[in-house]
């Protein structure tokens, strides 16, 4: 049976690009046959500021959007973030929803799959990577960085990678299968 892996878009904003490169990556994690992926769009959840009144490591949720998280979060072996970078850091609503849950992402890798100008959102990849860690996750040190990524979206809002980037998801997948794995028996 295949790993599952969430491809998250964190970003919620009005006329963003991760959807456009988040479908690229799922096809691409498709077509690389360690995972089943699943492509996860953070809008779809409508989290507010976290709301819950109890904290998340009780996992007692209240509110149907936290469990309907709460329930995507758990489902997945792996994660991909693919997250642009706000004034260099991470996008509010995927800080957001990481914190809305802690124990479904515990002794899983991550992957992130960071876009922008010429810094590729590489602060923003850097700053999820402690938020991560704190969830007891692994973060792959693989990961794939898209420079100047408008230019690399057709008008038909079509992701057109380039060789290193295909080379950099390959090399983040490979590695998110090998943790995928090995974290997976000890999870409860």
């Amino acid at each position: 049976m295949a790993l599952t892996l969430n491809v998250i878009i964190g970003s919620t904003r009005p006329g963003r690009h991760g959807p456009s490169i988040a479908k690229w990556f799922e096809g691409y994690a498709r077509e690389h046959g360690a995972f089943e992926p699943k492509l996860v769009d953070l809008a779809d959840f409508n989290l507010p500021v976290y709301d819950e009144p109890k904290h998340p490591r009780l996992q007692h949720y209240e509110h149907a959007h936290t469990k309907a998280w709460s329930a995507s979060v758990a489902s997945a072996d792996a994660y991909a973030f693919v997250t642009p970078e706000y004034n260099y850091f991470a996008p509010p609503a995927l800080v957001n929803a990481l914190d809305f849950v802690y124990s479904e992402w515990g002794r899983k890798p991550a992957g992130l799959v960071s876009y922008g100008g010429v810094s590729a959102g590489l602060r923003a990849a850097q700053s999820l990577k402690m938020v991560l860690t704190t969830l007891n996750m692994m973060p792959v040190p693989q990961g794939v960085a898209i420079p100047m990524f408008a230019s690399l979206i057709d008008a038909e809002k079509v992701f057109q990678p380039n060789e290193l980037i295909l080379t950099s998801a390959k090399s983040m997948l490979d590695e998110l299968a090998v943790w995928a794995t090995a974290l997976k028996p000890t999870r409860g």
